[in-house]
């Protein structure tokens, strides 16, 4: 499995639309067995849904987001645990222990979400 975490610093950004990295997290037995920090080279917005689902992602861990791209996501197959924040590493361990959510509706409070 790869979950993916919006990415900046070793933390996790709060703005998904507007992130330019993702760490990608190979999860395998539960475990975190491997990680990658991937940049986005100028994907933006909606097209991120399909960029993630070409790389096999099939969770993402994120801060912000709005409904439309949780909408985009979804229609790839892809979960979205918002609300995250701290350092990456940590949040992915968060979903793992099943402490993140999945998310239905926009937390991002910009853009008139």
């Amino acid at each position: 499995m790869i979950v993916a975490v919006t990415y900046e610093n070793d933390m996790v950004f709060q703005h998904f639309g507007r992130t330019q990295k993702f760490e990608l997290y190979t999860i395998e037995d539960g475990k975190i067995t491997g990680s990658e920090v991937v940049g986005t080279n100028g994907v933006g917005h909606h097209d991120l849904a399909p960029w993630l689902a070409e790389r096999g992602v099939e969770a993402v861990v994120c801060g912000g987001i709005g409904t439309g791209m949780i909408q985009a996501l979804q229609a790839c197959g892809i979960a979205i645990f918002a609300g995250a924040s701290g350092p990456a590493e940590e949040a992915v361990n968060e979903y793992l222990r099943g402490d993140l959510e999945t998310v239905t509706g926009s937390n991002c409070g910009k853009h008139d979400c």
